[in-house]
Formats: C-alpha cells, structure tokens, sequence
C-alpha cells in the first residue's frame, strides 16, 4: 500500500501478471477479465456472495502468495488484511470469513458484520467479531467535529495516512481501522467521493 506520498498506487494497473513464472491460459475466466480489461477485483462481474465470487478471492489471494500476481490499492488490502474467500466453522455452521453482509447476534440484535453505517455517538459505527474473545462488539468511528473527509483529494488522503498512521492500523475492532478505511464505504455510507481505495 502507498504511503510515500506520490501518485504510483493510484495510476499502477489493478493487476499484473508475471509471465516469467506462468501464462494467462491458467488464470479463470474471472480473474482474465480483470487482467484484460484493467479491472480491480472490487469491480467483480459476479453476484457477492456467490460461488464464483468467493472463488475469485480466493485464486487472487493464493496466486498473490505466490507471486504470480500483483495487486495494488484496494484489491491489496483485501487480499492482505482479509480472509474473503476463505471459508471457517462457526456455530458448527461453514460460512464465509470477512464477508461484509455475514450477520451475527448483538444483544439479543441481528446486526451485519463488516458492514458500517450511520450513526451512533460518533459519524458511524460498525459490528466486528472480536477475533479473541469471538465476541461480537459495536465500533464507533469517525468525528463530530462538522469536518469532511476529502476523499477524492490526493494531498488530503495522503496526509490523513501519515498524520493517522493508517498502514499500521490492523486491528478491526479499534476505530482507527475503520476510519484509515472510510473510502472503500463511501458509496455505503452516502459520502462524496469515487475513490475506493486505502487512504
């Protein structure tokens, strides 16, 4: 992720193969649209949360391990700092890890995991599953102060990382997580901006 303060992340293709180690005959046809059309991952051709969608994360994140593929931007965080596509056990159940419409009981509450929103003591709030205890707890997140965030401003974006410490903030049940993430909600949450990336 970029926090040097230039431009190279906003301008690098969503994704590049190295064709060194393979060709592009083993890709999926998923991930081959991507790869011709410039596309990042977030701007996926399948239904969230079907078969094919998963699998998408899934072959990006193990051919990134390996070096195969290289991501930037967005499609780096998820594919770093997530488990999308991969599944776990819960409640003897299979579901699907960091999938943002996962839902979970919240004080005798339905509530979506991931998934932020409007409101609360702060600008927004969010559900996480606390990774330790497993249990669910209430994010709130974001300032009272009447300030915008100017997320399609370059200058400002890369100032809020550095000023925030954004590349180190990992932990999802802290605000600051969320906060260093706000642009890749901004369509969720109403904001104006079109960029979808990290701060």
């Amino acid at each position: 992720m970029c926090t040097c303060g230039c431009n190279s992340c906003e301008t690098k293709p969503a994704v590049i193969l190295n064709e060194n180690l393979v060709k592009k005959e083993i890709l999926s046809e998923g991930l081959k649209y991507h790869l011709d059309n410039n596309k990042p991952l977030t701007e996926h051709l399948y239904r969230a949360g079907s078969k094919e969608y998963f699998n998408l994360f899934a072959e990006a994140r193990a051919l990134y391990a390996r070096e195969i593929l290289e991501f930037s931007g967005e499609d780096l965080n998820l594919l770093v700092e997530t488990d999308l596509g991969h599944f776990g056990l819960y409640e003897g159940k299979r579901v699907p890890l960091d999938f943002p419409i996962d839902e979970a009981m919240h004080r005798g509450k339905k509530v979506q995991l991931n998934k932020p929103k409007r409101g609360g003591n702060k600008k927004f709030y969010v559900y996480v599953r606390d990774p330790k205890t497993k249990n669910i707890k209430k994010v709130s997140f974001g300032g009272t102060t009447g300030l915008k965030a100017k997320i399609n401003d370059p200058a400002a974006r890369r100032s809020f990382a550095k000023r925030h410490r954004c590349a180190q903030k990992n932990d999802k049940t802290k605000p600051g997580y969320w906060s260093c993430r706000l642009p890749r909600y901004s369509k969720l949450l109403g904001l104006e901006g079109s960029y979808t990336g990290f701060w």
